[in-house]
């Protein structure tokens, strides 16, 4: 039994640190910069896809967004954890989910160096399986080969794989792993997105995605 979990948004509430490294980057190039509350609708794709959201709209050029890639990477590699923390429970759940016997990992958008310096400052003390970001070569979700590269680390029959997210992202590319989603409400995104690409299921605390886990668990046990 596996339980892949999305990072921004889902595991660790990251979206003060990256508003202010995208604001920082944009101010360096002489660009306006926004509020924080308009950056979980801009994040979710990478950092790439990130940095062309938030230039204005005429101004998205290859080279503008690599300009500001570098301004970024600085900024945020000093400071991505200033503001950022877990969402309440999911240490608990972390541990709750290993102490059952249940492998877990993380597949993320962010760049690798990052998600692995955030894993281990925020989460030192779990196992992980597999922590997985962004690496050059690697399509980036909604494509499902970050998924597949886990399974090939983590062999795992796919009907015993729980994919937990925060946004539409998410739950297409769990729909493209042919595994199952789990769609938390307390991420970056809206519910409706979530029931809007057909989420297998959608939760509000960390507690019910334990729930689910044990019952597929019990199940393979049983079977």
């Amino acid at each position: 039994m596996l339980v892949i979990f999305d990072l921004d948004g889902t595991l660790l509430n990251t979206i003060a640190d990256l508003a202010a490294a995208a604001n920082y980057a944009l101010q360096q190039a002489g660009y306006p910069t926004h509020a924080p509350e308009a950056y979980p609708y801009f994040v979710g794709n990478g950092v790439t896809r990130l940095l062309e959201r938030v230039l204005p709209e005429e101004e998205r050029t290859q080279e503008n967004v690599d300009r500001l890639l570098v301004s970024f990477m600085d900024y945020y590699g000093k400071n991505l954890v200033c503001h950022t923390a877990p969402y309440p429970g999911m240490t608990e759940l972390l541990h709750d989910l290993r102490a059952n016997g249940i492998s877990v990992a993380v597949a993320s958008n962010k760049y690798q160096a990052a998600v692995e310096r955030l894993i281990e400052y925020y989460f030192p003390d779990v196992e992980w399986a597999a922590v997985e970001g962004q690496k050059e070569g690697v399509p980036v979700k909604p494509d499902p080969s970050i998924v597949f590269g886990i399974l090939g680390k983590v062999p795992t029959p796919k009907s015993q794989v729980l994919y937990v997210g925060d946004s539409g992202v998410d739950i297409v590319t769990a729909r493209r792993a042919a595994v199952t989603s789990v769609g938390v409400t307390w991420g970056f995104r809206p519910e409706k997105e979530l029931r809007d690409n057909y989420a297998d299921h959608i939760v509000s605390e960390p507690t019910r995605i334990l729930a689910l886990a044990l019952d597929i668990k019990s199940g393979m046990e049983l079977s």
